[in-house]
C-alpha cells in the first residue's frame, strides 16, 4: 500500500503527547511548532505516488504497490532503484530530512535479509522480525528510532548507581502478552512525525545491561509515551520569506520517556542479550544499507550549498576572481567525490549468506567519515562568500507590506548580480541554511550523524581489508635481497 498524504496527516492526530516547554501538544498536524514541517512529510507521501514518480519510487508484489525502500535488492538493479527512491526524497526535502521515511525503514530492511540472527536470542523473535517487516511495507509505516542509551547509563560502572539506572529505558515487567519498559532512550529525530518507534541498541552495553538490551516497536501514541522534544525552529521562523528552510523542514529531535509503557510480545526482537541487540546492526546489511540512505541524502545537500556558493560570488561581484573560482572548484571537486562513493557503493556490492546484495561497506564508511569530518568546513566557506551581506539586510520581509519604505529599499540594496528583493529572498535562504540556529543544529547533526567521530574511523578500520594490504608489503620485502656477507 502507498499512503496519501492526507491519509498521514489524519495518521498525526491520533492523542499522542508531545512536551513542548510545559505545553502537551496532541495534534502536531494544527500545532505552529509542527503543522508545516508535518505537510512536507505528507508531499514526500504524495510525491512518491504521483504518476510520473510511482514507477521509480515503488514496486509491485503479490499485486500490491510497495515503497521502494522495502526492496530486498538481489541484483545491482534493485540497489539502483532503492538509491533513486532515496535520492528523490531527499531532492525533495533539499536533504535536510535526515529521518525520513525511508531511513529506518531501510535499516529494517537489512536485518530481514538476515534474520535469523535474531533468533539468537529468543526462538520466535525472527518470526516477529519478518512480520514487522511486512507490517511496516504493507502499511507505508514512517518509523523513528531511538537506538542510544542515556547518557550516564553508558559507563557499566555509572550505570549501577541506582539514579542512572532508573533512567536507562529498560524492561521493568513482563506479562504472557509482552513486556512493560520504563525509561528514557535518545535520540527521536523525527519521532513527532513517526508512526512507530524502534527502540534497541546500537552502543556496546555491558553484559550486566542485559536489562536495557531490549530491542521492540512502540507505537507513538501507546499509553505511557511521551515524547519531549528540543525548541521548535518552526514556531520561531517569521514566514517562509525570511525562513524558508526552518519553517517548513524542522524534523526536530526528541527524547521518548516511557512509564510502564507495555509491549506486546510479537513486537519483540531481542531481549536479554546484550551482544546481541548491537550486533543486529553491523552484522546483518542494517547499518549500512541504511546510512547509504543518508549519504544520498547529504549529496543532495551538498547540491544545494554549492549552488548558494555560486550564487554567493555573483552577487558579490567576485566570480571572476581566480581565488573565488578555486574555491567554488574545491567546493564540486568535494561533490563529485561524494557522489563517485556513493556509486561505488553501489557497483561494487556484497551478498549476505542468503544471496541478497548490499551496498559495499567500505565504500560507505569511507563516505560516512568524509561527511562528518567536511560539513563544518563547507558550510564555513560558504558563509565566507557571503561575506557581511546577511548583515546588511532588513530585519524581516514586513516591510514590503508598506509602499514607501520598498521604494527605498528597492532603491538601495540592489547588488551587481541581483536586484534589491532578489537579493533579500536569496540572502535570507542562504542564511537560514548556513548560519541561522537552524543551520547551527545541522552542523552539529551532520558532525555526529554517524556517532562520535572516532567511532567513523573505527568503522573503517574494522573493515578494511589488512590482510590484503599487508600482502602487497610482504610480497615486496620477499622480492629484496639484502647483500650477503663476503668471503
Amino acid at each position: 500500500m502507498l499512503r496519501t498524504g492526507a491519509d498521514y496527516l489524519k495518521s498525526l492526530n491520533d492523542g499522542r503527547q508531545i512536551v513542548l516547554g510545559k505545553e502537551i501538544v496532541r495534534d502536531v498536524t494544527t500545532h505552529p511548532a509542527f503543522r508545516n514541517t508535518a505537510r512536507s512529510f505528507a508531499r514526500i507521501y504524495d510525491m512518491k505516488r504521483s504518476p510520473e514518480h510511482i514507477d521509480a519510487m515503488s514496486y509491485e508484489e503479490n499485486g500490491e504497490r510497495h515503497s521502494a525502500w522495502y526492496i530486498l535488492p538481489k541484483t545491482k538493479e534493485d540497489l539502483r532503484k532503492r538509491a533513486e527512491a532515496h535520492r528523490r526524497v531527499a531532492e525533495w526535502s533539499y536533504g535536510l530530512l535526515g529521518r525520513s521515511p525511508d531511513h529506518v525503514s531501510t535499516f529494517v530492511a537489512g536485518m530481514r535479509m538476515m534474520p535469523e540472527m535474531f533468533e539468537e536470542g529468543r526462538k520466535g523473535f525472527g518470526d516477529n522480525l519478518i512480520r514487522y517487516y511486512e507490517h511496516m511495507r504493507d502499511n507505508d509505516i514512517f518509523a523513528c528510532y531511538l537506538v542510544i542509551t542515556a547518557q550516564g547509563a553508558r559507563d557499566p560502572e555509572i550505570y549501577k548507581r541506582q539514579a542512572t539506572r532508573n533512567a536507562a529505558l529498560q524492561v521493568v515487567d513482563e506479562d504472557d502478552k509482552g513486556v512493560f519498559l520504563s525509561g528514557i532512550k535518545m535520540l527521536g529525530t523525527s519521532a513527532v512525525f513517526s508512526d512507530e518507534a524502534w527502540i534497541g541498541n546500537i552502543l556496546p552495553l555491558a553484559p550486566e545491561q542485559k536489562a536495557l538490551s531490549i530491542t521492540c516497536a512502540v507505537k507513538m501514541n501507546a499509553p505511557g509515551v511521551q515524547t519531549w522534544v528540543r525548541k521548535s525552529y518552526e514556531l520561531n521562523a517569521v514566514s517562509r520569506a525570511d525562513n524558508y528552510f526552518s519553517s517548513q523542514f524542522d524534523e526536530t529531535d526528541a527524547v521518548l520517556v516511557l512509564e510502564r509503557v507495555h509491549v506486546p510480545w510479537e513486537r519483540v526482537f531481542v531481549m536479554d542479550n546484550a551482544q546481541l541487540s548491537r550486533d543486529i546492526y553491523f552484522k546483518t546489511p542494517a547499518h549500512i544499507m541504511g546510512n547509504h540512505q543518508s549519504m544520498l541524502r547529504f549529496a543532495e545537500k551538498l547540491k544545494l550549498i554549492n549552488g548558494i556558493a555560486h550564487k554567493a560570488a555573483e552577487l558579490s561581484g567576485v566570480g571572476h576572481l581566480p581565488a573565488v573560482q578555486q574555491t567554488l572548484g574545491r567546493l564540486m571537486a568535494a561533490e563529485a567525490g561524494l557522489l563517485g562513493m556513493i556509486a561505488g557503493q553501489i557497483e561494487s556490492p556484497e551478498t549476505t549468506p542468503s544471496g541478497h546484495l548490499h551496498v559495499n561497506r567500505r565504500f560507505l564508511y569511507a563516505a560516512l567519515h568524509w561527511t562528518s569530518n567536511n560539513y563544518c568546513e563547507i558550510a564555513e566557506k560558504v558563509r565566507e562568500l557571503l561575506s557581511a551581506g546577511p548583515f546588511q539586510i532588513p530585519a524581516d520581509s514586513s516591510f514590503f507590506e508598506d509602499a514607501e519604505l520598498t521604494r527605498i529599499y528597492e532603491a538601495n540594496w540592489g547588488a551587481i548580480g541581483a536586484g534589491a528583493s532578489e537579493r533579500y529572498k536569496f540572502i535570507k535562504m542562504a542564511w537560514d541554511l548556513l548560519g541561522s540556529e537552524f543551520a547551527g543544529r545541522h552542523t552539529q547533526y551532520e558532525r555526529f550523524y554517524g556517532g562520535p567521530p572516532f567511532l567513523n574511523d573505527m568503522y573503517s578500520y574494522t573493515w578494511a581489508p589488512w590482510t590484503d594490504r599487508r600482502a602487497l608489503v610482504d610480497k615486496v620485502l620477499a622480492d629484496i635481497e639484502l647483500p650477503k656477507p663476503k668471503k
